[in-house]
């Protein structure tokens, strides 16, 4: 099938519409869930809206009715960027980074086709690199092997290999399509470089659909994203369960290898022979793509260093077993809570709360008018997240002066003996923060210290006290005790 005809089966060449269904069409609160907004993106009348849009669009050059309405049906069900950037925040590839056209089916197929007929080039270097590598033609990896030196020797030569790749693979070649030698066996002059063009420039083109060159492309493109995916499983396996500690003793010891590989190098770098590293690794490399080569290797492997890798692990993780050693106790903390206390109207005590905050007059709390957030009872009190209890039970912190220094807390008077409890202070004023707005002088004066006392003072109408527990980390994966 030749290209016009291609061509014109395809429309290639034509615009293709990107549709792009954004989640704020349907009117929602700010208190729908998501599961809701999603729901109503694939409700009846959304749909029935959807297909009158495609039916009024249906003139439009390029596709066809049914490519129209697959695409919209597609994207019902496909959550846009907008949904997605609310579902993930942490996805850096979302559109809430990079503004980027939204998923569209007609979009990929055009797209798709596009790079399929134009990694041809790819291909082609790939299979020449096979070729080289692999030893086909020794004339040409010998060259390689020559070039590849004279750089390790000298490296100021990288800078002439970009413009010797230009001459020699691009600018003589088209030059000789230009100018291309005599075709006749019986003419006797050499080749000459003189004279007008005798044929077109060449021009690199993509490769006509439905032609051998495309679906040879679609072939190597098949191959390659299979060597992708090979390679890729078996670098996971042979990397991540050294160095995503898992085993912990073997990820210490990979990250110990390194760490002291890094501290000599650091110091020794400058010493190291690099051009002779170089030159001796890219040999033994390319040496070893030779099949001879590559065969005697293969059998020594197997007759000679197979049988020895056992012991050589065995070896290490005896080594490892015996020299490194893991802290394995884990992490204990101290968490507080304050027991709050309030004036009833005949002058006692009565328990209010159990809170995180010690509620003192100068707090934001306090003076906003919020009543403290808490638990009524002791036994509701629970462990942080990620956290269980060390202690079987809270212990009273007799140090209440050194928390409320601390805290930098003014107007109660500490009780140094006995519950040690902490007093809101009844100032003259009427006020329990020390502030005095009643008169000019006295305006926006605080207390700075805090006061000692029993508590038989003039107190206010609360009053706390602070208990301790010590918690411990949670393992990952263990049960709640």
């Amino acid at each position: 099938m030749d290209e016009d005809t291609a061509n014109a089966l395809v429309n290639r060449d034509d615009p293709i519409p990107v549709i792009n269904l954004s989640g704020r069409d349907a009117p929602s609160s700010d208190s729908d869930s998501k599961r809701q907004k999603i729901k109503d993106s694939l409700s009846a009348s959304k749909l029935k809206g959807k297909l009158r849009d495609v039916a009024s669009s249906k003139s439009e050059p390029g596709h066809s009715l049914q490519d129209q309405l697959f695409a919209k049906l597609l994207q019902q069900v496909i959550p846009t960027e907008d949904m997605a950037d609310e579902l993930d925040t942490a996805n850096k590839r979302s559109a809430r980074y990079v503004s980027r056209p939204g998923f569209s089916l007609p979009l990929m197929t055009n797209n798709f086709r596009r790079f399929n007929a134009r990694i041809g080039v790819v291909f082609i270097f790939q299979n020449r690199l096979i070729r080289l590598f692999s030893w086909r033609t020794p004339v040409h990896t010998i060259s390689f092997l020559a070039i590849y030196t004279f750089v390790c020797l000298d490296p100021y030569l990288l800078a002439i290999l970009p413009i010797a790749i230009m001459l020699l693979f691009v600018m003589v070649p088209a030059f000789l399509v230009r100018h291309p030698p005599p075709s006749s066996s019986l003419l006797t002059d050499s080749y000459s470089i003189h004279g007008p063009p005798l044929a077109p420039a060449a021009t690199v083109r993509p490769a006509a659909e439905m032609s051998k060159d495309f679906f040879r492309n679609m072939r190597d493109l098949q191959n390659s994203m299979d060597d992708f995916a090979t390679l890729h499983d078996q670098v996971i396996s042979l990397i991540v369960p050294s160095t995503n500690f898992s085993n912990e003793s073997l990820s210490s010891t990979f990250f110990l290898l390194l760490f002291v590989g890094s501290c000599l190098l650091f110091i020794t770098a400058h010493l190291l022979p690099w051009r002779a590293i170089a030159l001796i690794i890219g040999w033994t490399i390319i040496s070893l793509g030779h099949p001879t080569i590559q065969g005697s290797f293969l059998t020594t492997h197997e007759e000679y260093a197979r049988p020895r890798e056992r012991q050589a692990q065995s070896r290490l993780e005896e080594w490892i077993e015996r020299d490194i050693v893991l802290d394995e106790v884990a992490e204990t903390r101290e968490v507080e809570i304050f027991e709050l206390q309030r004036r009833s109207g005949n002058n006692e005590w009565e328990g209010w709360i159990f809170s995180s905050s010690p509620y003192d007059p100068l707090s934001s709390g306090r003076i906003s008018g919020e009543r403290p957030k808490g638990t009524r009872f002791f036994e509701d009190v629970q462990a942080p997240a990620g956290w269980f209890w060390y202690d079987k039970k809270w212990t009273l912190d007799l140090l209440s002066q050194d928390w409320v220094e601390e805290r930098m807390i003014t107007g109660v008077e500490v009780e140094t003996e006995g519950e040690r409890w902490v007093f809101d202070i009844m100032y003259d004023n009427g006020r329990e923060d020390g502030r005095d707005f009643g008169s000019p002088k006295g305006k926006g004066k605080e207390t700075k210290d805090w006061e000692e006392g029993n508590g038989l003072g003039k107190t206010g109408r609360w009053r706390r006290r602070r208990w301790v527990r010590t918690v411990k980390r949670r393992p990952v994966g263990s049960k709640k005790g």
